[in-house]
């Protein structure tokens, strides 16, 4: 039977893979970025009893109210200016969607849009499905630096939009003033829109602080910013995400997420409330946590010999192994990540997904560290015992 000519570009997610082999070998997960431990308590409840309260029907296609009022809120704090929960605010079934929905309703067949890798690997299959062309600009290898000259010469006539992602995975970048004033002048300049994944906005370090694109002046009205409750509230599986926009952008991209999804989980969307009023003691918790997750990751890796720069922002770590000691670093970057979850039991990402620009990520490995400390350090103890 003929299927369409699209699914050529799309299999099995190669980070899902990771996850699949991690179960079937009982391997520690470090490939797929999800906690290893429970939302806050409030949470839980407020989804539990939104539940059994009878919040179980579609909600409105935006979102309910309460929950874009909310994020209305917080998000004319953060951009500076007066988002309308009405014209500014969509409620979506995790970033996935908002990137997808974001890119159907802004990009024509034909149009590029230019991708910071590494990136994401829904990325480039969110641009080819909404008929674009993905245009690769890869970061500086030594430390994830964007090269503006790249980035230039990457424009043509038809380049229509950049998607960016800081902090970032999976370097844990977090772009600084000077690398966002060549991006603000390079939108800017080229009439383009800006997309935004900023779902690890709250995952900083070192004293670090987000700065939300769409609070620059002359980004406000061609920037998309999309974020979700996921990394923040460690509820991957509910599949909460939203986008912010002008009403101009918002108009366009309300329908399509209408007819792809109709709307994100209602019960769910209920506990997001709860948890965007959770106290600031909470956010203060899970930086102090996250930080020792951190350190945690890099002394292991240290310890053991791979490379890698000490993440700014969300919770990976992208190391080099070809000076780890084994025979194996010789193996390109899927070869060794199955072989570290097949053999070793801990299960990791081969850094070439990250990329489309061929013989980048060569020699790399994904470590996601959203872990409780104990895990980590099990994991520790399966390479220790392998590699040390």
């Amino acid at each position: 039977m003929r299927v369409s000519k699209r699914t050529k570009y799309y299999q099995e997610s190669v980070i899902r893979e990771m996850t699949r082999l991690a179960i079937e070998h009982d391997a520690i997960n470090l490939s797929q970025g999800f906690p290893d431990f429970d939302p806050p308590q409030e949470v839980i409840q407020a989804a539990a009893a939104a539940i059994t309260s009878g919040y179980n029907q579609y909600s409105p296609a935006r979102g309910i109210l309460d929950l874009r009022v909310k994020l209305a809120e917080q998000y004319s704090d953060k951009l500076g200016w007066s988002v309308d929960a009405e014209r500014h605010v969509t409620v979506t079934c995790g970033v996935t969607e908002a990137i997808n929905v974001a890119l159907l309703a802004l990009l024509d067949p034909g149009d590029e849009i230019i991708i910071i890798e590494p990136a994401h690997e829904n990325f480039v299959p969110a641009a080819l499905l909404s008929g674009a062309r993905p245009i690769a600009v890869p970061l500086t290898e030594q430390n994830f630096r964007l090269d503006v000259d790249l980035l230039k010469q990457s424009l043509t006539d038809r380049t229509r939009a950049l998607m960016l992602n800081t902090p970032h995975n999976p370097s844990g970048r977090v772009f600084d003033a000077n690398e966002m004033l060549a991006i603000t002048d390079f939108v800017v300049n080229n009439n383009l829109i800006l997309i935004t994944d900023e779902i690890y906005d709250r995952v900083l370090y070192d004293g670090r602080t987000h700065v939300c694109p769409g609070s620059i002046e002359v980004l406000r009205d061609r920037t998309v910013t999309l974020g979700g409750m996921s990394k923040t509230f460690a509820v991957t599986g509910w599949r909460l995400g939203y986008i912010v926009a002008s009403s101009e952008l918002m108009a366009a991209m309300t329908p399509i997420h209408d007819y792809l999804t109709i709307c994100a989980p209602t019960p769910l969307q209920m506990a997001a409330v709860t948890a965007l009023n959770l106290p600031q003691e909470y956010y203060d918790d899970m930086l102090v946590a996250y930080h020792n997750r951190r350190d945690k990751m890099m002394s292991i890796l240290n310890t053991i010999g791979f490379r890698a720069q000490k993440p700014e922002g969300a919770y990976y770590v992208l190391a080099d192994y070809s000076n780890v000691p084994s025979k194996h670093s010789k193996k390109d970057s899927k070869s060794f990540a199955v072989w570290m979850t097949e053999k070793l039991r801990v299960a990791v990402v081969p850094g070439e997904v990250f990329y489309t620009i061929p013989g980048y990520g060569d020699k790399t490995v994904r470590f996601a560290f959203p872990k409780q400390l104990s895990t980590l350090q099990a994991a520790a103890d399966r390479m220790d015992s392998y590699f040390l």
